[in-house]
């Protein structure tokens, strides 16, 4: 499996020319992602931490360029992914807005945790998944019947939520006290110098 350092991600988000506040928002999914992966771990589930790193950091990846293309951000960035020869992070991006396969109960998989992470960030803030739902429902929702997606699709997060924190030391409102302190700026700051560097560069 080939899977991105993350150096070598920042460098394909600049190559996408993904905007600054996708990079942000892009960078906290990652933070939550990791942290789920690290008290999963110590808890004995078998996951691949390096496998969500990337697909957080890249599960965004084209959404800069639908704003004019109105394409499937989800679709394309599994498309983009798989042609870099990334597919297994592009399988992960596919479903991060929707999981292929909603089990009862949830499974745990990378996929799961990364569309979950990516349900707690509001832009570069990491929120409940009532706020969030509450902005996508505002955004999203203007017809009756993509209301009703959203409610259900919210539904089915709401399961894996308690589903991942089964497993977990800490309930869903205290996540922000056991995330790896970070500061956004530096972050970016890491990214733009990624970014400078030479074609063929340290990955």
């Amino acid at each position: 499996m080939s899977i991105p350092s993350k150096n070598k991600c920042f460098r394909l988000m600049c190559r996408m020319n993904m905007l600054d506040n996708i990079v942000a928002h892009s960078i906290q999914v990652c933070r939550v992602g990791m942290c789920l992966v690290d008290h999963l771990k110590a808890q004995g589930g078998p996951l691949n931490g390096k496998l969500v790193q990337a697909a957080a950091l890249l599960h965004d990846i084209t959404k800069t360029r639908s704003f004019e293309t109105e394409e499937n951000h989800a679709q394309t960035g599994d498309q983009v992914l798989t042609a870099f020869g990334y597919p297994q992070v592009g399988d992960l991006v596919r479903q991060h807005v929707r999981l292929d396969t909603y089990a009862e109960p949830p499974h745990l998989s990378e996929a799961s945790i990364v569309n979950y992470a990516d349900k707690r960030v509001l832009h570069d803030r990491i929120v409940s998944l009532d706020e969030r739902m509450g902005y996508i429902l505002e955004r999203y929702g203007t017809r009756s019947e993509y209301k009703r997606r959203i409610q259900l699709l919210w539904q089915k997060t709401a399961a894996l939520e308690k589903y991942i924190f089964k497993f977990l030391p800490f309930a869903p409102d205290d996540l922000n006290h056991h995330l790896a302190p970070m500061e956004i700026s530096s972050e970016i700051s890491k990214y733009r110098k990624a970014c400078s560097q030479p074609a063929g560069g340290n990955e």
